[in-house]
């Protein structure tokens, strides 16, 4: 199970790496390649996970024990777990918000050094290249925007040196 500081602050003075998180292998992929930019910048990483009440037609009445907090808690753990095993990066915080995630991520990005994201993430078509949200992120970010394609081998170390 993930031990890491839940909603806790960073140090002051250095701005975070934050990481959108929704529990696709485009957002676990988009926290491992965040997790090793924040620690090769000294950078603190801050994985964010929105969650927001479904939109209610017809008469379908959800359980009243059903919490869409909770579910999203679940999904960063399960993510976290599944990114790093046993091993979590040192300098880690969690942070699961209210709204949708394009709406959580830009205002997140505030604060950030560099926003991380999968480019493709639940919800949506699995053969678009970019994804809704990540495509509003990079759209109207207040920094950097790094969107991964988990798809996609990474190069060798010796491919990319011989270009």
């Amino acid at each position: 199970m993930m031990s890491t500081n839940h909603d806790r602050e960073e140090r002051p003075g250095r701005k975070p790496v934050i990481v959108g998180v929704d529990g696709s292998d485009a957002s676990i992929d988009a926290l491992r390649r965040a997790a090793r930019i924040s620690s090769a910048l000294g950078l603190h990483l801050k994985a964010v996970t929105a969650w927001q009440y479904p939109l209610m037609f017809g008469t379908y009445v959800p359980d009243v024990n059903w919490s869409p907090e909770d579910d999203a808690r679940a999904t960063m753990e399960t993510a976290i777990d599944g990114a790093f095993e046993d091993e979590l990066p040192q300098d880690m915080s969690t942070c699961v918000r209210k709204g949708t995630p394009a709406q959580v991520l830009i205002e997140e990005s505030r604060h950030a050094e560099m926003l991380v994201l999968g480019s493709r993430g639940h919800g949506g078509f699995a053969g678009l290249l970019l994804g809704s949200v990540s495509s509003a992120c990079a759209e109207r970010s207040h920094c950097p925007v790094l969107i991964i394609h988990g798809d996609r081998a990474e190069p060798s170390r010796t491919a990319v040196g011989d270009r």
